[in-house]
């Protein structure tokens, strides 16, 4: 009997969670009612419904409401987080403009802004600029359509100030690479459709893009590229003088990553990598995930027969159960394949950047030894 595959379930980004909440709040406001949930206009123009956990009037002008967070089935470490929002309005002439201000129709103004739990944006490179609170453009569009739907029901002509907030924000942000970016304080706001698809990926994506400006703006001129935080942690001894921001996480995204450093102008990109990752580079494969491309030690077999010209040796290699016991076997026989592989590496890394550009690799062991490293 064929078995059936699982349907993975959407969800909605902390974007869409905030223009709801938005929204919870001023229907709780204008007309005393709490919804038991609200339509959301998405950035694909689509919309979506969204459950309210909780409304609160807290005056006459002012009034609180929050959504839970709901990743679907993708990894999401904000999955189940409260998102909140506290709607005020007040007279224009009490309206402090500032850049947070979106203003769409001549008499209405409306404020975003970021209260607990939401990171505050410190270094430069960022699509929101230093100063400002972590909620990027896309979530603050999305909070005002959400806004104007209410306010195109019951109309009036003072101003609306939004205030974003996240009770577990500076927790959750301890999991997350935020204050390697320089948001501190809290989670970010973000969304760039308004939904999570599972294993989209975008996320990640868009995180190595952020990491990739923020190193830019901050003065780098190289940056290192590692799979995870054990390899970062093991670049990060091999070359202790590059600053923090110069080392980013790129995970299983060779292709993108190198595309997205050569269009950012680094002149030189240093790969530095696990044994393991570097096979994979090595035969060019733009994502390197167990799912995505097979960790072929034929392949290496292959290779270390052309370098070596034993036989047996590839022999033996090819029999290997994982690349950790064949680096093992290499070390102990013929280390010379470990160079061999790096060039390879950096051959496959040259085809996705520009020419101008100098790469260089670096290979560890799983112990956090420098097994190769080329010059610059």
């Amino acid at each position: 009997m064929k078995k059936q595959t699982k349907m993975l379930k959407s969800g909605f980004t902390t974007g869409t969670a905030a223009a709801a909440a938005a929204k919870a709040a001023l229907i709780r406001m204008v007309t005393g009612d709490d919804p038991d949930s609200v339509d959301i206009l998405l950035l694909t123009g689509d919309s979506i419904r969204i459950p309210v956990q909780s409304c609160n009037q807290i005056s006459d002008c002012r009034a609180s409401a929050t959504v839970i967070k709901n990743a679907g089935d993708d990894p999401d470490v904000t999955h189940g987080a409260e998102i909140g929002a506290i709607v005020t309005r007040c007279a224009t002439s009490d309206f402090q403009t500032n850049r947070n201000v979106e203003t769409h129709k001549e008499s209405l103004n409306i404020s975003i802004t970021g209260g607990e739990g939401v990171g505050q944006v410190t270094l430069p490179g960022l699509e929101i600029p230093p100063g400002e609170p972590a909620i990027n453009l896309g979530p603050r569009k999305m909070i005002v359509q959400a806004i104007e739907n209410v306010l195109g029901l019951h109309p009036f002509n003072q101003s609306i100030s939004v205030e974003i907030f996240v009770p577990k924000g500076r927790l959750l942000a301890e999991k997350t690479l935020n204050a390697r970016l320089g948001i501190i304080g809290g989670i970010s706001i973000l969304g760039t459709t308004g939904i999570v698809r599972p294993m989209s990926h975008e996320a990640y994506e868009a995180t190595i893009a952020s990491s990739l400006s923020v190193a830019r703006a901050g003065g780098c001129d190289r940056v290192m590229l590692t799979t995870g935080r054990r390899s970062e942690r093991f670049a990060q001894a091999a070359i202790p003088g590059l600053p923090e921001i110069a080392f980013i996480q790129i995970g299983d995204f060779f292709k993108i990553s190198l595309e997205a450093a050569s269009q950012k102008g680094f002149p030189t990109i240093t790969l530095a990598v696990l044994f393991g990752k570097a096979i994979k580079m090595a035969q060019g494969f733009a994502h390197t995930h167990a799912a995505k491309s097979d960790l072929s030690l034929a392949v290496l077999s292959e290779w270390a027969r052309a370098v070596t010209n034993d036989r047996e040796f590839s022999r033996r290699l090819n029999q290997a159960n994982t690349a950790r016991q064949a680096l093992s076997m290499i070390t102990e026989s013929h280390p010379v394949i470990i160079s061999d592989v790096g060039r390879r590496m950096i051959t496959a890394a040259r085809r996705f950047v520009g020419s101008d550009i100098a790469i260089q690799g670096m290979i560890f062991d799983y112990a956090g030894k420098v097994l190769y490293a080329s010059r610059l």
